[in-house]
Parts: structure tokens; C-alpha cells; sequence
């Protein structure tokens, strides 16, 4: 067995994403006992505490998956997305827990869980292997509807919580997938043709059309409707290039609701400044680079799909993420993977960049499988690999 090292750049990138992200849910909530009487006798280190415990959940997670063999992490397929769905079904149990009219999480101690995270990576291992079989044929429609069948399933079940942002978010690692797997291009064109008219009636609820017209122009309802964005381009507006400094923000004094989550790219921008902003958006776009590097040096279909499938998922939502704090999508209950505040989305990325660590190492185990990608074939974009893959 040869062994390669790490991907070192890999591991930096995460490091100091988790480290900017522990600086401001720190300085984001650290005045919550003075802004809010309910945090008064828990003092202002109660989120990062609780945000470091989490942290060291996800690095035991990581560290697991980082050494499992290539063989154990296909073997995970079933009992992933078995796992997935059973507490998915749970939120609507006396276990479920209901916040701003949604029900979503699940209370698993110590704290809550979203299920709809780990849907989301367990649909990437899910689809890395069904694309990845000797018998799937990309022409076939009967094996275009399967994944798809199964997301939309999910997606039902999304909705009844509901949570359109989750909904929206998996359509997208699904179909991205497929693409990258070299799926007929018509079916990819039918499916959004006949996605448009429920879009559309989804859409169509108050208040999901509420957020859209106030992503078009936030400022038409400034105390209502569109609140949250105007205070999020506040907060970024007044950060200029170099920010206002760490803790000097104003609109974590409960001006911006949700800073510490899913608007946590407005506060570093606000106290960090432009240049703070730009770091983070590097690093992921390094991230990115990193996992699809990781993806094009594998040796087998399952492993290749896994990384890309992984990579994805994480790079979409840091982009919905920013686009939602920018002003340039509605908004949506994504957080941002590694730095927002919340269990859930920090253990679940940390279990995936524990498999891209274990790709990054690429070894070469025994398999029952046949070798199905050349040592020396060097891809020049994703979708042309997997067609010659899909050719032999």
C-alpha cells in the first residue's frame, strides 16, 4: 500500500476558516447579556463555549472518516441516508423543535440537531455511488429518475417543516452531480422545465414572496419585510476596507437579527472591513480549488464523485451564503460552513472534509472492483473525466 500525505493546504484553509468563525460568533454574541435580559446570568462566553464544544464533536467525527478505508466509506452509503431520513421523519416528533414557525431540528442532547444537513452529505454519498456503478448507463432515464425520485423525496419532506432554503439546496447538489456524472443533458433540461411551475407555486406563499420582493428592493419596506437585508448591507456598508475592529460592530447590539448564523459574513465584514470579507471568500475559493484537485487525482468513479459531490456541497452553500448577505439572492436559512454559530452544520462539514482528507491520501487498497481511472490520465475539466471514465 503506498500512502500519500495529507492535503496540507487542505487542512490550513479549514483551520482558518474555524478560527475566523470562533472570532465572530465570540465577538458577535459576547454582548448578548447586555442587549438581551434572557442571556443576563449566562455571560457573554455561553455561544463560543458551546460553539468549541461542538468543534471538538466534529473533530472526533473527522478524524474517523479521515482513516476509514475507501471500501468502509462506500459501505456507509445505506446506513447514512437510513440514518438521515429516520431523523428527518423525527422532527415531526415530540423530539422536534419549533423556532420562527418552522420545525426543523431535532433535541439531541446537549443541544439541537438539523437533520437537513446531513441529508445533504449523505445524498452526496448516495449519488458518488449510484453514478459510480458498473451497470449505470447515463442515457437511460430509468436511471436518471432514481436519484432524482429520491430527492425529491427529501424535498417533500423539506417543505412540510418547512424549509424551502434545504429544499432548494439539495435540487442543486443533486443536479450538479449529475451533471459532473455526464447525465444526459436533455434530462437535466426537461427536469428544470418541469421544476419552473412548482417553483413558481412554492413561491407563491406570502411570506416566501414576501422575501423576494424585498431582495429586489429591501429598501421599499426597510422596518419590515426587507429588515434584515438593509441592516446586513448596513453592517457591511460601514466596515469600509479595514472594518470598524473586532468588537466594535453596532449591529450585533441587536440591530441585525441572526448575525451570529446565517448573517455572520455581515458582521465580519462590519468589523473586519473589506478585507476581512475578501479573506474569507478566498479561502473558500481555495477550499474549492483543493477539493476538485482532490477529486481529479482519484483513481475510481466512487472516490472521484465523493470528493467532487463533497466539494460542492460546501462551496454552494458559502456562495448562497454570500449572495443572501449581499443582497444578491433572497433570503434563505443557510449558514456559512465552518465560521456561523451552530452545531448541525459544523459537525456535518467537518465529517466531510474528513473524507477529502481521506481521498487527499489516495491509497491504493484492494478492491473487488476493477480499476476503472489510469494513473496517468490527467483531466483537464471534471466533465470530460468522467466521460472517458463512462466510455470504457
Amino acid at each position: 500500500m503506498t500512502v500519500r500525505t495529507f492535503d496540507r493546504t487542505l487542512i490550513i484553509v479549514v483551520i482558518a476558516l474555524i478560527a475566523i468563525g470562533l472570532i465572530a460568533v465570540y465577538s458577535s454574541t459576547s454582548v448578548l447579556a447586555s442587549v438581551k435580559a434572557k442571556y443576563a446570568d449566562k455571560g457573554g462566553l455561553i455561544y463560543l463555549k458551546k460553539q468549541l464544544f461542538t468543534l471538538l464533536i466534529g473533530f472526533c467525527f473527522m478524524v474517523v472518516f479521515t482513516f476509514l478505508s475507501k471500501n468502509k466509506l462506500k459501505g456507509l452509503v445505506f446506513p447514512l441516508l437510513l440514518l438521515s431520513f429516520v431523523l428527518l421523519i423525527l422532527v415531526f416528533s415530540p423530539l422536534g423543535v419549533s423556532a420562527g414557525g418552522a420545525r426543523r431540528w431535532l433535541r439531541l442532547w446537549p443541544s439541537v440537531f438539523q437533520p437537513s444537513e446531513l441529508v445533504k452529505l449523505s445524498m452526496v454519498f448516495f449519488l458518488a455511488w449510484y453514478l459510480s456503478r458498473p451497470g449505470y448507463d447515463k442515457d437511460k432515464i430509468s436511471h436518471f429518475a432514481v436519484p432524482v425520485g429520491l430527492m425529491a423525496l427529501f424535498q417533500v419532506i423539506f417543505l412540510k417543516q418547512p424549509d424551502f432554503g434545504a429544499a432548494m439546496s439539495l435540487g442543486i447538489i443533486t443536479f450538479m452531480m449529475l451533471f459532473i456524472a455526464g447525465i444526459n443533458l436533455r434530462y437535466l433540461g426537461a427536469s428544470f422545465l418541469l421544476a419552473l411551475p412548482v417553483i413558481f407555486y412554492l413561491a407563491k406563499e406570502p411570506y416566501r414572496w414576501k422575501r423576494i420582493t424585498s431582495f429586489l428592493n429591501p429598501w421599499a419596506d426597510p422596518q419590515g419585510s426587507g429588515f434584515q437585508l438593509v441592516q446586513s448591507l448596513i453592517a457591511l456598508g460601514s466596515g469600509g476596507l479595514t472594518g470598524q475592529g473586532l468588537g466594535e460592530g453596532k449591529q450585533k447590539l441587536a440591530y441585525l437579527p441572526e448575525i451570529h448564523t446565517d448573517f455572520i459574513f455581515a458582521h465580519i465584514g462590519e468589523e473586519m472591513g473589506f478585507i476581512g470579507a475578501c479573506v474569507v471568500v478566498i479561502l473558500f475559493f481555495v477550499l474549492s480549488l483543493r477539493g476538485f484537485k482532490i477529486a481529479t487525482s482519484q483513481t475510481e468513479a466512487f472516490q472521484y464523485l465523493l470528493a467532487a459531490g463533497i466539494t460542492v456541497m460546501i462551496s454552494m452553500q458559502a456562495l448562497i451564503n454570500f449572495a443572501v448577505v449581499t443582497g444578491l439572492a433572497p433570503t434563505k436559512g443557510l449558514p456559512l460552513p465552518f465560521i456561523s454559530y451552530g452545531g448541525s452544520s459544523l459537525v456535518v462539514s467537518m465529517i466531510a472534509i474528513g473524507v477529502l482528507l481521506n481521498l487527499s491520501r489516495n491509497r491504493d487498497n484492494a478492491s473487488s472492483e476493477p480499476l476503472i481511472i489510469s494513473q496517468n490520465l490527467k483531466p483537464k475539466n471534471v466533465r470530460k473525466y468522467y466521460r472517458w471514465r463512462s466510455s470504457k
